[in-house]
């Protein structure tokens, strides 16, 4: 009912035209389809009931995830609802949650996570921003870059280096940060997928202790959850996004003529299909698994999201490949979505780690649980 609820919203409310017209717009995104998309209780599937959510699970996010994919859906759900909304129900105290999860289930209250930095290089660990104490708070001084969500946010989530050196697992903090607050700067711009992302900059910022989200000094391994949470769900919304390259090809290329007769009906073409439409299988069975293993242990977790996100990496790219080149010259043009399909899936093919970071981290974790944070540095 979930599946069928989201897919026949994104086909009535989210055609081509629409989503053209609301990447065009000033705010990035629809206020009104977000509302409806409250009204509907999509914002709410991870939270818990006394929150007003769904009390849902890592099934029903790969179901939204999924349908949105197929839409290529620029709104901030990925960083409000998954990433953010991970961070608090994992590491938020009560009164955090209360405060602040009931905003997001109504779609009155949207946050971001900054947690990247340039020289970070996929390792949440490697961060350079400082949160040194002032009597009962702390003082913010760095900078994150691609802060998804971020131009429209009420706050960010923002991993700070209270402690140890520059790469060291432990000493790594979260803090809450009103967008409103003193020193915080952002640089917005409209990424290569239709989104809205941040450069965000923060100069001798101010916040209470009441701004820790969960352990100070002992934030990475819950980084590392919220980081595979979303990782799961760009993996079930790379496969959306597949499946609908696959279909249009397919439907292209059997009306297309050359030489007299369909492309579709050349063998080579053929044979082109049927690997994408394989590869489309594969997509969707790895990110079922990896939404089945993120409430496991956590070398279970890693070792599923990561393998997940190698194939889905290269799988997605051979995909959104073939879908331009079937296409033809038309496929270029700004005109056509599967075009837009590309961008999207090349953007999901770096983002939270590419293939190799994936395979690397996979492969770490195979030989020891612990051999993940050892190795993080060197990878």
């Amino acid at each position: 009912m979930l599946r069928d609820a989201v897919e026949r919203l994104i086909a009535e409310r989210y055609t081509f035209a629409d989503r053209k017209a609301i990447v065009a717009s000033s705010e990035g995104y629809s206020p009104a389809l977000w509302q409806k998309f409250a009204d509907m209780g999509l914002l709410g599937i991870p939270f818990d009931t006394r929150h007003g959510g769904a009390g849902g699970g890592p099934i029903e996010t790969l179901i939204v995830m999924q349908a949105f994919g197929r839409g290529i859906v620029v709104e901030p759900y990925l960083s409000s609802v998954v990433l953010s909304g991970s961070l608090l129900r994992h590491g938020g105290s009560a009164t955090q949650q209360d405060a602040m999860i009931p905003g997001i289930v109504q779609g009155k209250a949207q946050y971001a996570f900054a947690f990247a930095e340039p020289q970070g290089r996929y390792n949440a660990a490697n961060v350079r921003t400082t949160a040194k104490k002032e009597g009962n708070g702390y003082r913010l001084d760095g900078f994150k870059c691609v802060v998804y969500g971020a131009p429209i946010a009420d706050g960010l989530f923002v991993t700070a280096r209270t402690a140890g050196a520059q790469t060291d697992a432990d000493g790594l903090t979260v803090f809450y940060v009103d967008a409103k607050t003193a020193g915080l700067t952002r640089r917005d711009y409209p990424t290569i997928d239709g989104m809205r992302a941040s450069e965000v900059s923060l100069d001798n910022v101010h916040v209470s202790s009441d701004a820790v989200i969960g352990e100070p000094d002992r934030a990475l391994p819950l980084i590392e959850r919220v980081l595979d949470e979303g990782t799961a769900a760009i993996c079930a919304e790379a496969a959306g996004a597949m499946s609908v390259v696959n279909a249009k090809t397919l439907d292209y290329t059997s009306q297309r003529k050359a030489f007299g007769q369909h492309v579709s009906e050349f063998q080579v073409i053929q044979h082109r299909l049927v690997d994408m439409r394989v590869a489309c299988e594969y997509a969707s069975a790895m990110a079922l698994m990896a939404a089945l293993k993120l409430n496991d242990s956590a070398g279970e977790r890693v070792r599923a999201v990561s393998a997940a996100k190698a194939m889905i990496g290269k799988d997605s790219r051979f995909v959104a490949q073939n879908g331009i080149q079937l296409h033809g010259a038309i496929a270029m043009t700004d005109d056509l979505d599967i075009g837009h399909y590309f961008k999207r899936l090349t953007a999901i093919g770096t983002l939270f780690g590419n293939s190799d970071h994936h395979a690397r981290r996979f492969l770490a974790q195979w030989r020891g649980p612990g051999a993940v944070t050892m190795k993080r540095a060197a990878a």
